[in-house]
């Protein structure tokens, strides 16, 4: 099962629709059969619980804060942003490179995508990825032609990595199709820039959905798959990040692709960020510990992570 921009291809005038249906319907159930989707919450949980038992106190170090600082995405989405509020959040993430030139620079600036042009203008590091929400965030329900235009505004205007939330709804009724057609589309707008693809793992509900939506997302171009929104609750949460990883390992076993992993929303301390960290790198190894294949999206976890590096309480983001 590739990595592929898919685009079903009907030249005919349709007489045939149910037979196509069967035609796709067939198309992901092969697809899925190639992946373990028998996952069961209660055994994902005990799986979790063990492997947190046994890993997170020895990734409790300064080094491994020090990384995840650097794999933050510094997030700004509120209903009050303005161009002056967005600008202060890009002077604060400029004066941190001459404040704490050793300890590196977070990975991305997150912002709805009015915001990407101050962004672009603004920030001084260019090592700084600007990722923009896109596509009618954080319910994705509008039309897909609107989601094209909004990503393209946003990729115009210098965002250079785009999130997505998946539709939910699509997926939930099983028109896997659709799912599949609206995120490869959005994936040939972005081109070279990373496309995320938030599955809203809370309104999801089970492992082997997650698990599903995941494949899904990975098939149909995602470059990254992300929890949740942080709109609605649950938001992320370990298991859910747990069931994605497994996938994002099958998927490489099958493809050779990597895909990386933004657990997001509801990361409120730094021993959530080590949790993530802790099944990043038992269940998908070294190859992921790095931050370009791991990000955390968050808004408050910067200030903590600086403060147990720096040993001091700190707020400066």
């Amino acid at each position: 099962m590739e990595h592929i921009h898919h685009h079903h291809d009907c030249s005919c005038d349709c007489e045939h629709e149910h037979e196509h249906e069967n035609s796709t319907e067939s198309k992901f159930t092969q697809a899925f059969k190639k992946y373990n989707l028998d996952v069961d919450d209660e055994k994902v949980k005990n799986q979790v619980a063990t492997l947190l038992a046994h890993h997170l106190q020895e990734n409790n170090t300064k080094e491994v804060k020090k990384f995840l600082l650097n794999s933050v995405e510094l997030t700004t989405l509120k209903t009050t942003d303005s161009e002056e509020s967005v600008l202060k959040f890009i002077e604060k993430v400029n004066e941190f490179d001459t404040k704490y030139p050793e300890l590196g620079h977070v990975a991305t600036v997150c912002v709805y995508p009015n915001f990407a042009k101050v962004c672009h203008d603004s920030l001084e590091n260019e090592n700084i990825e600007i990722a923009c929400v896109s596509g009618s965030f954080p319910s994705s329900q509008t039309f897909t032609e609107v989601k094209i235009a909004e990503t393209a505004m946003a990729i115009h205007d210098g965002a250079t990595e785009i999130d997505i939330v998946m539709p939910v709804g699509k997926f939930l009724s099983e028109d896997y199709e659709g799912v599949a057609d609206e995120i490869s589309e959005l994936k040939s707008v972005c081109g070279e820039h990373k496309l995320k693809v938030i599955l809203e793992t809370g309104c999801l509900k089970t492992a082997a959905n997650i698990k599903k939506a995941s494949i899904l997302a990975m098939y149909s171009g995602a470059d990254y798959i992300k929890t949740s929104t942080g709109k609605l609750e649950p938001a992320a949460t370990p298991e859910a990040a747990f069931v994605m990883c497994q996938a994002i390992k099958e998927y490489y076993e099958q493809t050779g692709i990597q895909i990386g992993l933004k657990p997001a929303g509801g990361m409120k301390t730094v021993e959530d960020a080590l949790t993530y960290y802790t099944i990043v790198k038992e269940v998908l190894g070294e190859k992921w510990l790095n931050n370009t294949m791991l990000r955390l999206g968050t808004s408050s976890l910067a200030n903590k992570l600086l403060s147990e590096i720096v040993g001091e309480e700190i707020k400066f983001f």
